[in-house]
């Protein structure tokens, strides 16, 4: 596999992007990879010289602060994301599943191996969700909280309206983003055009802040804490926060255009309205308690706040999105029950909406608002997630590199070992905020991994209960080939998970019926580790008797799985399944938890009733509702 990315614009031609093209998925990419980023100067340069952090409010203090910021950006989201990481895709995707499946097929002979990284890939898909519940309440209360710097008297008011535009903004969701998502890349540019310029204007009224673009300034600022580093490094990595949507995103506009917009635009802005912080309180240091919104003039302000609302809720909408991308690709790659999707746009098979996880993310930002407080207090609940997932992605991406890409060993361990110097960094810096809220998205990952983790190993057990007590398929068609049952002149669809097994359907139909149908399909539809799966090896099809065939669908797990119109292509390969004559039957399992060696009792119980509470197979794969039959069989694990 290459591991170049794949760069090239919808239609054009693979090496040649067209201009349009690379322009229009530029300015997407700024709307949506770079808000989370962008918002980070609301309330980085503030967190840094809090009490709790023991950093002085002084000029050489704020040379190193900014300076560490700013190489941060350039090490860890430049070098490592930008240049290195947004290599790895997968058939061109990108994000955590995306890159687990890639590291597990690299090291495929090695199962133990192959193991470990399935579940660590797993883990770190759980933290986004940690991200996805703390990104919204942050970005939004720190521009609200600009509404006190207006004046006082608004203070009790950030909290209401805060609420209020989060629950607009989850409220919205059903309808998807097609719409709105068109005025995102304009409304983020003149944002990162106002960071710059802003900060421009106070770097002239105090140049000697340029010395931040020293990096030994930095070395000095971290190396002079002491113990103390690890409370400065978990404000500094509040800057960071965003750089995963750098690679989560890479299979809506490509690497070419993140990281032309990184370059061109975001990265610059960044650095000139952080070295503008420095220089406002090197001026005037009383601006700390809000030295964002103190770059303004009072008579900007109500604009910069109203823009900086607009920026967050952007912020907020490509996490959200993200996680619906996340949820789907994890049921599909069977971590996680069928749940509605609703697909949102007729052109764009990526704009879903899934019912379930808007309204538990919603719970989540509410409980972070109510539970915070406020954008400082949620700041320590922030980072710990989000450092966790960049040493994961450190991790798979060695294993891409070193199995993936044949890169000689040396090089693979030193740039890995390198990178994980500073995760290792940026993690501890966070770790030492655990009780101050860090405890929330990590343990909001952990409860994911344990439903993601029981529901995978109760429907390998499920699996493994069907194999033992079914019964084999080929024996089963010989002996119907004399048994005289009557026929029914329709088609028959039977959807199974183990295709060598006689589905329980179809003998519930011939033991309560007493009938076989003129052609019977055993349908089994597999999702692939790769993002899409060509219409051209969509189907494989074997005929084992004259009335029965065996059918498999290959999906990716990014694909929509469309049954009908999938089994529609069959009749190319001699096999013609009419959609107006053909009845699909289901298998719907009754998981019964039985005393074993398979799971811990809660466990059982756990995946019992998340199996019971699963979606409908029918919607899931869009069967025809007046042509489904469900039957039901109990199953023991």
């Amino acid at each position: 596999m290459s591991s170049a990315a794949s760069t090239t614009a919808p239609g054009a031609l693979p090496g040649h992007p067209a201009r349009q093209g690379l322009s229009a998925l530029t300015l997407g990419a700024i709307g949506v990879v770079y808000g989370d980023i962008g918002t980070s100067p609301l309330y980085t340069v503030k967190e840094i010289f809090l009490p709790a952090t023991g950093v002085a409010l002084n000029p050489a203090n704020l040379i190193g602060a900014i300076s560490a910021i700013i190489w941060a950006l350039m090490l860890v989201v430049t070098l490592k994301y930008v240049i290195l990481i947004l290599r790895a895709d997968n058939r061109g995707e990108g994000g955590g599943l995306a890159l687990t499946a890639l590291a597990t097929r690299a090291v495929g002979a090695k199962p133990v191996l192959r193991k470990f990284l399935l579940l660590l890939g797993v883990f770190g898909a759980t933290l986004f969700y940690g991200d996805s519940v703390i990104t919204p309440a942050i970005s939004v209360m720190g521009a609200i909280e600009g509404l006190e710097i207006i004046t006082p008297t608004l203070q009790p008011y950030v909290l209401p309206i805060s609420l209020a535009v989060l629950l607009g903004l989850f409220m919205i969701q059903r309808y998807g983003t097609q719409a709105v998502g068109k005025v995102f890349g304009p409304i983020i540019v003149l944002w990162f055009v106002t960071l710059a310029v802003i900060g421009f204007m106070h770097i002239q009224q105090q140049p000697q802040i340029l010395a931040a673009l020293n990096p030994v300034n930095a070395w000095h600022f971290l190396t002079e804490r002491g113990w103390h580093v690890f409370a400065a490094v978990g404000a500094i990595v509040l800057a960071l926060t965003g750089a995963e949507a750098l690679y989560a995103d890479m299979g809506h506009f490509g690497a070419k255009p993140i990281r032309l917009a990184w370059t061109v635009l975001v990265f610059p802005s960044l650095v000139l309205n952080y070295m503008g912080q420095g220089a406002l309180l090197m001026g005037d240091p009383t601006a700390i308690e809000n030295p964002f919104y103190r770059l303004f003039p009072d008579s900007l302000l109500l604009p910069a706040v109203v823009l900086a609302a607009m920026a967050a809720v952007i912020a907020s909408q490509a996490v959200i999105s993200g996680a619906f991308s996340m949820t789907k690709q994890a049921i599909q790659l069977g971590f996680l029950p069928r749940m509605t999707v609703r697909y949102t746009s007729a052109r764009e098979v990526g704009q879903i909406y899934l019912p379930a996880v808007n309204w538990a993310l919603l719970v989540g930002v509410v409980a972070a608002v109510l539970l915070f407080g406020s954008s400082s207090a949620l700041a320590g609940a922030y980072g710990i997630a989000v450092t966790l997932t960049m040493m994961i992605t450190t991790v798979l991406t060695f294993f891409v590199v070193r199995d993936g890409w044949k890169l000689p060993a040396p090089l693979a361990i030193a740039a890995t070992l390198f990178f994980l110097a500073f995760d290792l960094l940026l993690v501890a810096g966070c770790a030492i905020k655990f009780l101050d809220g860090g405890w929330f998205p990590l343990a909001l990952g952990l409860l994911l991994f344990l439903l993601m983790s029981t529901w995978a190993r109760g429907r390998e057990l499920l699996m493994t209960s069907i194999r033992r007590d079914g019964l084999e398929l080929a024996p089963f068609i010989e002996s119907l080939s004399n048994s005289g049952a009557n026929r029914a002149f329709r088609t028959a669809v039977y959807a199974v998970a183990n295709p060598d097994t006689v589905p329980q359907a179809l003998l519930h139909n011939l033991k309560h019926n007493q009938v076989l149908h003129e052609t019977n399909v055993i349908l089994t539809v597999k999702f692939e580790e790769i993002p899409w799966v060509a219409e051209s090896d969509r189907i494989t099809l074997q005929q084992l008797a004259p009335a029965f065939w065996r059918v498999s669908l290959h999906y990716g797990f990014m694909d929509q799985p469309d049954v009908p119109k999938a089994l529609s292509q069959c009749e190319a390969k001699g096999l013609r399944i009419p959609t107006f004559e053909t009845s699909y039957f289901l298998s719907r399992e009754t998981v019964v938890p039985m005393p074993g060696s398979g799971m811990a009792d809660w466990r059982e119980r756990m995946f019992a009733t998340m199996s019971r509470n699963a979606g409908g197979v029918a919607e899931f794969f869009c069967l025809p509702d007046n042509a489904v039959v469900e039957l039901g069989t109990r199953v023991q694990i």
